[in-house]
């Protein structure tokens, strides 16, 4: 393995086993996942999916599913494309059935990727409601156990939180949330200067399905803010490798020429909340605990005086903390290794 691989993985490894403690006592166990993403408009979704497997590969984390907040008819095989990549072409994908945004990639890599990789699914028509796919996941998990990780628009969530019982729980949405999650975890939002005239994308695209969410969600939320992935920068390394036949790769390697701006790599909003949803944010960030204020028109306030929600700031070093993120989205499943 070359030098700079090497340590590249040695980062990684002493990041992940850093919150086990000082003494490697309390052992993480695998932090059940369910992903839910908007994957298409940007392609840091792409990222974020890679270290999910990556850290699933490592034990980190189960995955219960890959969920998509977004109904353009990609989604569904984009989903299975990747996840069959990465060896787990059974997981369980959703993608909302009713009233949603639709969006396809402006880089056209999801045509790319469904033209050139294998995959059983073809159509969002071929696999379940999300909102269904939800309910039954969850009533199947223990109490107080999941951990969801949104990465795209708050869809999924507020119709989840506005179900009635169903086949799968006798419990309404929220009590069903509240009896089996953990925590939720998203990329949203912006907890800086800007806060309060910002509209974030994935909060403005479905505005009235956030402010429900806000409103409504009856475990913690953890979020990971414009203002921390901007700065982060991933993604050129891996374009850059002899690494072939890689969908991760080919998505990296076709949008950042395209886009000046991400000529150091492409912001990795999305790759920081899955990250910090699986290993905790420290020794990565800081947290500010309060609590969110949700706005019909997309932006959002900080109460803090509130104690539900919490924000991360800046600790690590940009630069290692790249060279983790760059480290986890080059994660090759063993089949695909040379």
């Amino acid at each position: 393995m070359p030098v700079k691989k090497l340590l590249l993985c040695c980062l990684v490894l002493l990041a992940v086993n850093k919150h086990a403690g000082a003494q490697g006592k309390n052992v993480q166990k695998p932090v059940p996942i369910i992903f839910d993403t908007d994957i298409g408009p940007d392609y840091d979704d792409v990222g974020a999916l890679a270290i999910l497997h990556a850290l699933a590969d490592s034990g980190k984390c189960t995955i219960l599913a890959t969920m998509a907040s977004n109904s353009h008819p990609h989604i569904a095989a984009v989903l299975q494309v990747l996840n069959t990549y990465f060896n787990r072409p059974e997981l369980p994908i959703g993608v909302v059935h009713g009233k949603a945004v639709n969006m396809p990639a402006p880089q056209k890599w999801d045509s790319l990727l469904v033209s050139k990789y294998a995959h059983r699914i073809h159509s969002n028509d071929e696999v379940p409601d999300a909102l269904s796919l939800y309910r039954k996941i969850l009533a199947g998990q223990p109490d107080k156990s999941v951990t969801i990780v949104t990465v795209g628009f708050f869809t999924n969530m507020a119709n989840l939180l506005a179900s009635p019982p169903d086949k799968y729980s006798k419990l309404n949405g929220k009590a069903l949330v509240e009896k089996k999650v953990l925590k939720l975890v998203s990329m949203a939002g912006r907890f800086d200067k800007e806060l309060l005239s910002f509209k974030e994308f994935n909060v403005v695209k479905d505005a009235a399905s956030a402010k429900y969410t806000f409103d409504n969600w009856p475990t913690p939320i953890l979020f990971s803010g414009f203002e921390i992935g901007v700065k982060l920068h991933t993604g050129l390394e891996l374009a850059s490798t002899n690494i072939s036949n890689s969908p991760v790769k080919d998505v990296f390697a076709h949008c950042i020429p395209l886009d000046p701006g991400d000529s150091k790599g492409r912001a990795s909003w999305d790759e920081t909340a899955v990250l910090i949803a699986i290993l905790g944010t420290e020794p990565f960030f800081n947290r500010v605990t309060g609590s969110i204020i949700g706005r019909d028109d997309g932006t959002t306030g900080w109460d803090g005086k509130g104690s539900r929600d919490s924000y991360i700031t800046e600790k690590m070093p940009d630069r290692e903390l790249e060279n983790i993120l760059n480290a986890l989205i080059a994660h090759q499943p063993e089949s695909s290794k040379k």
